[in-house]
């Protein structure tokens, strides 16, 4: 089969053919028929710092996709061959306290597919029988192969109430429009969404009823004004990974204000504790998606009117990688989709 491999530890990724995988007794075998490029992948092609410390050379990357179901393993009983399909890229364990007591997002022995163990940039990928997400007809392949990213938007923007609330996001990247998105339709009042890239906050304008603010020559606080927002925000999504957008954050929020953070900063980042005590901030670390909780709750919303299929800009046959990659990398895209008809 196809499969996009990290082959040498250098920038890049590499087509070759490798061996269809062999499945368990629990496990299905997938072809995959579309994938998703995430930031995580691009972090892979650059081989930085993070990259050289957590992925095993030579590896399958991709973790976003989806695809129909061509073999099922003997132990495997509620799937069946020709079921479409998405799935969860994190494999739990089975030890810990959290899985055993069903928070299974929160098991500290996961694995992340195309990260750790072979992934979905291939023509065919091996999956837990656990891991599957059934696909409805309403829910297509290309939206199918980002639920993932979606995944993480809606865990993200559900971690609190939002409706009737206030709420800014900073960093307007696919994950960020998309939780802006979700932010809106479950019944946020204003939605603000920062950034410093043009391009991307009219993305988001497109994608979904939020207001952009270029804070590099926008004041956030003016804005805020406009709207009539007078303590502050009640809710904040730090998306970017930017120190300097977590600590406006913290300063547009109200007393007592939530912020949920799925941007991880460069490193050590300084951070001034005084101002989120004296507000009484409650911060909530993001990761990943809730396992199962996430996918019926996006799925619920994508079959109730939330459209997010804007943020893809960019679709390529999987033959164009390189040109895939190459927007990403390059900050002006949302989601890019490979084809791997």
């Amino acid at each position: 089969m196809r499969a996009l491999v990290k082959a040498k530890p250098e920038p890049g990724l590499w087509m070759e053919e490798r061996p269809v995988p062999v499945i368990g007794p629990d496990e299905v075998l997938i072809r995959v028929r579309k994938t998703g490029i995430c930031g995580t992948d691009v972090h892979i092609w650059n081989w930085d710092d993070w990259a050289a410390k957590t992925v095993p050379v030579p590896l399958v990357t991709g973790h976003e996709f989806a695809g129909e179901i061509v073999e099922v393993g003997r132990d495997v009983e509620d799937l069946a061959v020709g079921q479409r399909c998405s799935g969860e890229g994190h494999l739990i364990g089975h030890h810990s306290r959290q899985v055993r007591a069903g928070r299974f997002h929160l098991d500290p022995e996961t694995r992340g597919i195309g990260v750790n163990v072979a992934g979905a940039f291939a023509d065919y990928l091996r999956l837990p029988a656990f891991n599957v997400v059934p696909l409805p007809d309403s829910i297509d392949d290309e939206i199918g192969a980002i639920l993932d990213p979606l995944g993480n938007a809606v865990h993200t923007a559900l971690s609190f109430d939002l409706v009737g609330e206030d709420v800014l996001v900073t960093g307007a990247g696919p994950i960020g429009i998309m939780a802006a998105a979700v932010a809106r339709h479950v019944g946020a009042r204003h939605v603000v969404i920062t950034d410093v890239n043009p391009a991307r906050l009219a993305l988001a304008a497109e994608v979904a009823d939020v207001v952009p603010v270029n804070v590099a020559s926008e004041d956030l606080h003016q804005v805020m004004d406009r709207l009539k927002i007078v303590q502050g925000f009640d809710v904040g999504m730090e998306m970017s990974g930017a120190p300097a957008g977590f600590d406006q954050m913290v300063g547009a929020m109200v007393m007592g204000g939530r912020i949920a953070m799925l941007g991880i900063p460069p490193g050590r980042s300084p951070v001034d504790w005084s101002r989120i005590v004296f507000k009484a901030l409650t911060i909530k670390g993001v990761y990943g998606r809730e396992i199962f909780e996430t996918w019926y709750k996006m799925i619920a919303m994508l079959e109730n009117g939330l459209n997010i299929r804007r943020v893809i800009t960019h679709r390529f046959p999987v033959a164009r990688f390189a040109e895939g990659f190459a927007a990403m990398r390059e900050g002006s895209s949302g989601k890019v989709v490979l084809d791997w008809g």
